[in-house]
């Protein structure tokens, strides 16, 4: 019966330690969806460019979360790098984020793949977790004032004239 006090003020003590040791995590409040303002971020691209969201305004983005190991992104490329062409002298642009993947992977990947658009890196997947992330190849369509107007999971053909027409309506 003594010891229940002292047992008490132990498991308090460790309990304070606890939430004090433990590393801090960041919270979320939320995600990036359709039709809300799209998360901020300023990330160093492959060349060590710095990109801000907010210094895009005025543009349509095309926002596309990829990863060097990923069959479906190689597959993707192709027409990313059609549509980033097709696109070129119009009020738009093309990033895309590394996912879950080493940067030091990129040069290789390069040599194998046209890749025109910028590759942005973001330590420790905090863009992607900014943006509810949970697979690749994800891409989100942010209109001229930074709304999200689209999300689109999967791979595409970005070159058809459907997927050409879901991006011009937004510019």
């Amino acid at each position: 019966m003594k010891y229940k006090g002292l047992i008490l003020i132990v498991i308090i003590a460790i309990g304070a330690a606890l939430l004090f040791l433990l590393p801090e995590t960041k919270t979320y409040e939320e995600v990036a969806s359709v039709d809300k303002p799209a998360p901020e971020f300023e990330l160093r691209d492959s060349d060590g460019n710095i990109w801000k969201l907010s210094d895009q305004r005025g543009k349509v983005v095309f926002l596309n979360f990829w990863a060097t190991w990923c069959p479906e992104c190689k597959s993707e490329m192709p027409s990313k790098e059609t549509l980033f062409k097709k696109m070129q002298g119009k009020p738009f642009q093309m990033l895309s984020i590394l996912f879950r993947d080493d940067p030091a992977n990129l040069p290789d990947f390069y040599k194998k793949h046209t890749v025109s658009m910028p590759t942005l890196i973001s330590p420790d997947n905090e863009a992607a977790k900014l943006y509810g992330i949970t697979g690749v190849p994800e891409t989100f369509i942010i209109d001229k004032e930074g709304i999200v107007r689209e999300k689109l999971v999967g791979r595409r053909q970005w070159e058809e004239d459907e997927n050409i027409a879901l991006i011009e309506k937004w510019l």
